[in-house]
């Protein structure tokens, strides 16, 4: 799994294509502000994995980043352009849904992007070191 978090002032989305049909259908445009943005990329051999262990340190490495830059707001995005590799989009929705689910019972607030969509996107990040961090999980 590959992570890349930005921190974002404003981020916003809006969606325009859907790509993948057996998902929920979404048209309406979203804006958050003081978030942290996670683009997930779920790969192959992660399908291989204990997907709860998976999940446990995606959570982890989303808390620190979150902490890192002093908030509670967490966005998860998928974003399949951080490695050549690609888990199916049924699995790597299943880890989002899980990792929701954990960051809310610590009390972060969590959403996520449209799922199986090309969106519109709106990043304000700010220019300093924190604000980007990239993991292989």
């Amino acid at each position: 799994m590959k992570l890349l978090m930005i921190y974002c002032k404003t981020f916003g989305y809006t969606p325009t294509i859907k790509t993948l049909d057996n998902f929920e259908d979404h048209n309406e445009a979203k804006s958050f502000e003081n978030v942290l943005v996670a683009f997930i990329q779920g790969e192959a051999e992660d399908e291989e994995k204990v997907i709860a262990k998976l999940e446990k340190t995606l959570v982890k490495n989303l808390k620190w980043g979150a902490k890192k830059n002093e908030t509670k707001d967490v966005i998860l995005h998928s974003f399949a352009h951080l490695s050549e590799s690609k888990a199916s989009p049924e699995f790597t929705k299943k880890v989002f849904d899980l990792a929701q689910a954990r960051l809310e019972n610590a009390d972060y607030i969590t959403s996520q992007t449209p799922f199986g969509y090309f969106l519109d996107l709106q990043v304000d990040a700010p220019g300093v070191s924190q604000a980007r961090m990239f993991k292989s999980i």
